[in-house]
């Protein structure tokens, strides 16, 4: 028994070490594009924005908060930038900052903030860019509905300033104004898939084109979805040759014809040309799997992906990475 039970324990140590092993050859590899690497407290970060007018990354703390990687002028490939606290709001400790948007007409940066485990706090706050202060927080509850889980995940901004929320438990769009005021909530039939097994993780990344619609794409399904706001949210189901984008985060739009989505795999280039009412996957980036792309964003014309995980002990190391698409 004692024989058995070593030789137990020796295999199962064994197992346990390949994919350890593995992680750490991924982590030692040298990546094929330039990377941002920068120290921080939290193991989780869901997004990150380039805020151009200050030089900086904005990221969001799963564990709640708002912080900033400043970039120098001149950055070596072996420079660990630092993540410094920038928002920490007592009253909604407990729960996650998600999807964050730099507004800069309005000078303001947005974030969607959820009770990741429970569903059962969603919100939208405000803040200044310069500053930092809070200028409203919207408590997202639809009143035809008060009892319904949510899962605030994402934002995009209209011409006007109206914000619209995914919302990847209830699968809609929450819209709030300009000003914090709640407007209305955004449903279709199309948001919800037949297969029960589709539905984890719904409604996530969400863009605004400058024609006046929305694209938004559902996780699990990999559906692309096209929202005609001036057409009364007219929503139709956007057909991707090469789809469907499974497992589909972020979601970036770098021209009027070019989409990026940060997911598995990191990056995938999408395009339209007849004002997205069909597209294609045209190019692919693959960057290390292990560490999840959730966000894609635009510094100086190239694109970069934020991962969720950090690496690293005491401090975690966090990864913005160069996505590169080839076909």
């Amino acid at each position: 028994m004692a024989l058995c039970s070593t030789r137990t324990l020796f295999l199962l140590f064994l197992l346990s070490a390949i994919p350890i092993a593995y992680l750490i050859s991924l982590e030692l590899a040298n990546p094929s594009t330039h990377v941002y690497r920068y120290h921080s407290s939290g193991l989780f970060r869901e997004c990150a924005k380039w805020d151009d007018l200050h030089h900086r990354f904005l990221v969001s703390f799963m564990e709640g908060g708002v912080g900033q990687v400043s970039v120098p002028e001149q950055d070596s490939a072996n420079t660990v930038l630092e993540e410094v606290t920038l928002v920490k709001d007592a009253d909604l400790a407990g729960n996650a900052s998600l999807g964050l948007l730099v507004d800069r007409p309005r000078n303001r940066c947005l974030v969607a903030v959820s009770d990741v485990f429970r569903n059962r706090y969603n919100a939208l706050a405000a803040y200044d860019l310069s500053t930092w202060k809070r200028l409203f927080l919207t408590h997202l509850v639809d009143p035809n509905s008060s009892d319904e889980k949510s899962f605030v995940d994402d934002i995009a901004v209209d011409a006007e300033g109206n914000a619209y929320v995914t919302d990847a438990k209830a699968n809609m769009l929450w819209k709030v104004g300009v000003d914090g005021k709640f407007l209305s909530v955004i449903r279709s039939p199309l948001f919800t898939p037949k297969e029960w097994y589709k539905t984890f993780v719904g409604l996530n990344g969400i863009v605004y084109h400058p024609d006046g619609f929305l694209i938004v794409i559902h996780t699990f399904s990999g559906s692309l979805f096209k929202i005609d706001i001036s057409k009364g949210d007219e929503v139709k189901v956007i057909e991707v040759v090469g789809g469907p984008l499974l497992f589909g985060d972020g979601l970036e739009l770098i021209s009027p014809t070019k989409l990026v989505v940060a997911g598995n795999p990191s990056g995938r280039l999408v395009e339209s040309s007849d004002g997205w009412e069909t597209a294609s996957v045209a190019a692919k980036f693959s960057g290390p799997m292990h560490r999840f792309a959730t966000a894609a964003t635009v510094k100086d014309g190239r694109v970069y992906l934020s991962h969720l995980l950090g690496m690293g002990y005491p401090k975690k190391k966090h990864a913005i990475i160069e996505a590169v698409f080839s076909a």
